[in-house]
């Protein structure tokens, strides 16, 4: 197996998309930018979703529209239906993600639709991309755990896995939503996923629910899977899924992933720094472990927002 390993940084959409103050546009390119300057080269922007579910992110259009763009750099959006590609094809991106649960209770409270009302709809969204040149990921949520109905078979796993790929969607990001999962669990799971679909067509999405996040990329690495989500500082949550705790930091899996010689393109210290600037933003303590091991001692007395903003 490669020792390289790809991050798709999601904290710009899922980091934020909880978050209750509205944090300024520009400040939202910044961190974009700021992460893409330390090596990231995919990373999850914002959603089109409507913007009266997940106000954070009405400004998905200015979002885009305002980054400076870099050659080799892969910039992707959620986008949940025909009307929120419309939105998404004004900024000329070229890479969205197409989203539903694996359960069927998490999927109507996510989405307001049974998993067979679901595939028509992002089939729809899958073919219309792929004939305007999109690329198209898909994510599988509840994949090790459903809030409401508990455990969640590998067959309906499979099945959600199975219809997204032959909609025409290149990879599957395959989703702890909850932070349920353990290592054994796991690597059995992503094991057989692989044998059905090959190691290249899934990624891992793990939360920190419950101090098992890190663990379950190492598992998922033994299994075969050389690409993970994961969100600046432990930002983020689901915000459909109850007790839905941070993704698993950028920081830390980085940190983890260079001391096993794995390779990555990414600087752990300039992350740091990024992490370091969402929390004066957000004038918040992130949960990220390495982030508070390695950062920097900030400036008393600051208010980040009223900074940040103020500097501009």
């Amino acid at each position: 197996m490669t020792n390289r390993v790809t991050l798709f940084e999601v904290g710009p959409r899922d980091g934020l998309q909880n978050e209750k103050e509205i944090i300024d546009t520009s400040l939202k390119i910044e961190l974009i930018e700021r992460l893409v300057s330390t090596g990231i080269r995919r990373i999850e922007t914002t959603s089109f979703v409507n913007p009266k579910w997940i106000p954070q992110l009405a400004d998905a259009v200015d979002v885009l529209n305002g980054i400076q763009r870099k050659d080799g750099v892969v910039y992707s959006a959620l986008v949940p239906n025909l009307k929120g590609l419309e939105r998404a094809q004004q900024t000329g991106i070229k890479e969205i993600a197409v989203f539903m649960s694996s359960s069927e209770s998490h999927n109507k409270s996510n989405i307001n639709k049974t998993m067979e009302e679901t595939y028509p709809v992002l089939r729809e969204v899958v073919e219309t991309a792929a004939a305007v040149g999109m690329k198209v990921r898909g994510y599988v949520s509840t994949a090790f755990g459903c809030p409401y109905e508990g455990d969640v078979p590998l067959s309906a796993v499979a099945r959600v896995t199975e219809e997204l790929l032959r909609m025409g969607v290149y990879e599957v990001s395959i989703g702890d939503t909850i932070g349920v999962g353990t290592p054994g669990q796991v690597k059995e799971r992503f094991t057989s996923l692989i044998g059905l679909f090959g190691e290249e067509r899934l990624a891992g999405h793990f939360h920190d629910t419950r101090g098992t996040g890190l663990a379950n990329v190492y598992a998922a690495l033994e299994a075969g899977i050389r690409t993970f989500d994961s969100s600046i500082g432990g930002l983020g949550g689901c915000p459909y899924a109850p007790g839905a705790s941070g993704n698993i930091s950028t920081e830390d899996v980085l940190y983890m992933l260079h001391g096993m010689g794995m390779e990555t393109g990414v600087k752990l210290e300039e992350v740091v720094e990024v992490g370091t600037f969402m929390e004066r933003i957000l004038n918040c303590t992130l949960p990220s472990r390495v982030l508070q091991a390695m950062k920097k001692t900030c400036t008393e007395g600051e208010s980040a927002n009223e900074r940040y903003t103020t500097d501009k």
